[in-house]
């Protein structure tokens, strides 16, 4: 088995290359035949809840298979840019695996619907995700020195830790309000949506961007493969979290909040200014 020191074995460069291509084929697929256009696939909440399927579902069509394509493509053709494309897909696509299959009321008689019949492509996602997350990791560049002036990263890490325990508030504030009442906004409709997004943000999402910042400041030079792979799952996540919120503003959803568009749409700026503050301090050894 012939081995590259950028890329793996080939038979790992050719593997991955197939699940990141497959992936982003079965993202259009998933897309097409969702609410988005043909409808074929009906998940099991209320109605309502679509709106924010048809932000997702347009993410994926035109963001996520777009990297996932690309990303395949060029591993299979050795170049470099496959890696940083890659490296930036799995931790969203883990999250919406998982959001896509045990996220919905599959068990309640209150709805009806056939997402289920789809559970396999889902589990293929979530497998290729975790492959290729595995894979990126083992060959992202290594050689990258840390460059951060420490008035800057001060600032940075400030603004992005304080929107990060406001978002954590908002979703603490909705549990402790089910925990004294029973109920909170929208919970009635997709209790089981309700605590995937509170467990998996407030237990993944918000933790990754408090260690990305913690990292930033002890690991830095080190830690470049991590920060990389965590900003690739803040960018496209954020990007998909907004696009819901705007498609349930358009649609005049009764259960949007501008307080949450508001949060987002800073957070959002804030991830981008930070994925680029993090690409422009990470210099190549001289």
């Amino acid at each position: 088995m012939k081995n590259d020191n950028a890329f793996g074995n080939e038979f790992e460069r050719i593997l991955v290359g197939f699940l990141a291509v497959a992936t982003g084929a079965l993202l259009i697929y998933l897309a097409v035949q969702g609410p988005l256009f043909l409808g074929a696939i009906r998940y099991k909440t209320a109605a309502v809840i679509h709106n924010q399927l048809l932000g997702q579902d347009l993410v994926n069509l035109f963001l996520l298979s777009a990297i996932s394509l690309a990303g395949g493509i060029l591993l299979w053709l050795r170049k470099p840019a496959a890696k940083y494309l890659l490296i930036t897909t799995p931790l969203y696509l883990i999250y919406f695996a998982l959001s896509y299959t045990i996220g919905w009321e599959w068990s309640s008689p209150a709805y009806s619907g056939n997402s289920e019949g789809y559970f396999f492509h889902f589990l293929f996602i979530l497998v290729a995700a975790l492959i290729v997350m595995l894979y990126s990791l083992a060959v992202f560049p290594r050689d990258r020195v840390a460059r951060f002036n420490k008035k800057g990263l001060a600032a940075y890490s400030f603004l992005l830790v304080f929107f990060l325990l406001v978002f954590a508030a908002m979703w603490m504030k909705e549990v402790f309000e089910v925990m004294a009442t029973g109920t909170t906004r929208g919970y009635e409709i997709a209790p089981t949506a309700f605590w995937l997004v509170r467990v998996f943000d407030l237990g993944f999402t918000i933790p990754l961007g408090l260690v990305s910042v913690y990292l930033l400041w002890t690991r830095p030079a080190s830690s470049f493969p991590i920060q990389f792979m965590f900003y690739g799952f803040f960018v496209t996540m954020i990007v998909a979290v907004n696009a819901m919120g705007i498609i349930m503003w358009l649609k005049k959803d009764p259960t949007f909040l501008w307080r949450d568009l508001a949060v987002f749409l800073v957070l959002g700026t804030l991830v981008f200014a930070g994925f680029v503050y993090i690409l422009r301090n990470f210099k190549k050894p001289a």
